[in-house]
Parts: C-alpha cells; sequence; structure tokens
C-alpha cells in the first residue's frame, strides 16, 4: 500500500465496489480503447473516465466509469498522475 493514498478500501473500493465493478463488467466486457483502435480485448478495470480524486459523487457515477483492459487503465493512470517519468495532470 502506498501511505499517501491509503488502503483501497479507504479510497472507496471496498466490497460495494466490487459488486458494482462486477455488474458493470459483466455488461462491457471489452476495453473500450482497444475497440476505438480496432482491437477486441477484455476488459479487467473499471475506470474513472473523470479521476474522482475522492469526490464520491464522481466516484458512484456511472457515466463516469469505462472498461478498460490493465494495459490501458495503466497507461491512462500513468498519464493523468505522471508516473512512467509524465508530468501528469496534478
Amino acid at each position: 500500500m502506498d501511505e499517501r493514498r491509503g488502503s483501497a478500501a479507504s479510497r472507496g473500493y471496498g466490497s460495494r465496489w466490487r459488486q458494482a465493478r462486477a455488474v458493470f463488467l459483466a455488461a462491457h466486457p471489452l476495453c473500450t480503447l482497444c475497440q476505438h483502435d480496432g482491437r477486441v480485448t477484455p476488459a479487467t478495470v473499471v475506470d474513472h473516465v473523470i479521476p474522482h480524486r475522492g469526490d464520491q459523487a464522481l466516484f458512484w457515477d456511472a457515466s463516469n466509469w469505462q472498461a478498460l483492459c490493465k494495459r490501458c487503465h495503466d497507461a491512462k493512470t500513468a498519464r493523468e498522475d505522471g508516473g512512467f517519468g509524465n508530468p501528469g495532470d496534478r
């Protein structure tokens, strides 16, 4: 756990999220970004299109969710948060 971020559960990713995530992925089984590029890849992550940054209304707004594969999610998160040497949006 990254001590600055806290645990996944403390950030809202507890049992309620796991259930909502499972339902969303069942309804959206393919990675949105891969599909856009003509690839068919199973989605494994529910991503917040607009990072919620702790805003619970935005966190639970399903219109702000998209299904992504881990590769696309990790790349998007790195761009937004400054990982992999990127400056990020913060």
